[in-house]
């Protein structure tokens, strides 16, 4: 690879210079500044509230324009300016954090109407988890279809799932607001006649543990999936701890066994026995009391093969 001249060199240092001086200024501007204060004090707001927050930013049709523009006036001066989003990009969708916040995410995408026209029609809806609050900047000529699955509670069982209903369609027209709540619903986009412009608010609090997928056609549940990449990480964690053969982590199993999604709990819980079941076997015990019906008929399933298995070592 051949290295860059010193003139390019010399350019890329200014454009990196130029760039950092770009994001300072932008995260100082009155539209970010705008978000910044009014999602300040959400730590321990609702859903619903923060949700509230957002319908009340992204009804204003000047902000996400105004937040965009000088990036855009930038890039127009010096094509090498890397503007200070994270972009994302596939054949359907064009996306980038426009404002992250620990409450909640703005994102801006441009869906593709070709794509979405020339892609197999979905036999699946997908209720995500997350309440959003979505303005439809440009609607282009779209059909939202809806559907509604029962909340997934504590308790919460695959095999026991009611299915998901349609439950009606929403005109997309440009400008339009709507909140969504994804813990109960899915939605569909169809008939896109042009490309459709959004800017999302993704909120964060009272999320479910898991995103669920449902077949169209009878509404069944199709899989379920972890919401939260913290689940994920936990679980991955204690499984490198089990190969790693740390013995004396089981502090960190037991906590980790008492996370709030299901899953997650029997995840770890499986890991400490592989690692150590005379340790682990007093938690399994009290898993006979977890809330989920899930875990307490696998824990007095696993039980006496833990104490039996113990006994033999005796």
């Amino acid at each position: 690879m051949q290295q860059a001249t010193p003139p390019a060199r010399a350019r890329l240092t200014e454009a990196q210079a130029a760039s950092a001086m770009l994001a300072q200024d932008w995260r100082q501007s009155a539209p970010y500044a705008r978000a910044t204060a009014l999602f300040a004090d959400c730590d321990n707001a609702s859903a619903e509230s923060i949700a509230d927050r957002a319908m009340v930013l992204l009804a204003d049709p000047d902000w996400a324009v105004d937040l965009i523009a000088p990036l855009i006036d930038a890039l127009a001066l010096d094509a090498w300016i890397d503007p200070p989003l994270r972009f994302s990009r596939d054949p359907l969708r064009t996306g980038a954090i426009l404002f992250e916040h620990p409450a909640v995410t703005i994102t801006a995408a441009i869906l593709s109407a070709a794509t979405l026209a020339a892609a197999p029609r979905p036999t699946t809806v997908v209720v995500p988890g997350r309440l959003s609050v979505v303005r439809y900047e440009r609607g282009g000529g779209a059909t939202l279809l809806l559907w509604r699955a029962e909340p997934a509670t504590p308790d919460f069982t695959a095999a026991d799932a009611p299915p998901c209903r349609p439950v009606g369609a929403v005109r997309l027209v440009d400008g339009l607001v709507r909140r969504i709540d994804g813990r109960s619903h899915a939605q569909l986009i169809d008939g896109a006649t042009s490309d459709i412009v959004t800017v999302t608010a993704t909120v964060r609090a009272d999320s479910a543990a898991v995103m669920r997928e449902y077949a169209q056609g009878d509404g069944a549940l199709v899989r379920v999936a972890a919401l939260d990449d913290i689940a994920s990480r936990t679980q991955m964690l204690a499984a490198l701890l089990r190969h790693a053969g740390r013995a004396d982590a089981g502090d960190v199993f037991d906590l980790a066994s008492r996370d709030p999604a299901h899953f997650v709990r029997w995840g770890v819980m499986r890991e400490w026995l592989a690692l150590d079941a005379g340790a682990a076997l007093p938690r399994l015990r009290a898993m006979l009391d977890d809330p989920h019906a899930e875990i307490r008929a696998a824990a007095a399933q696993m039980i006496p093969l833990v104490e039996a298995k113990l006994q033999c070592r005796d």
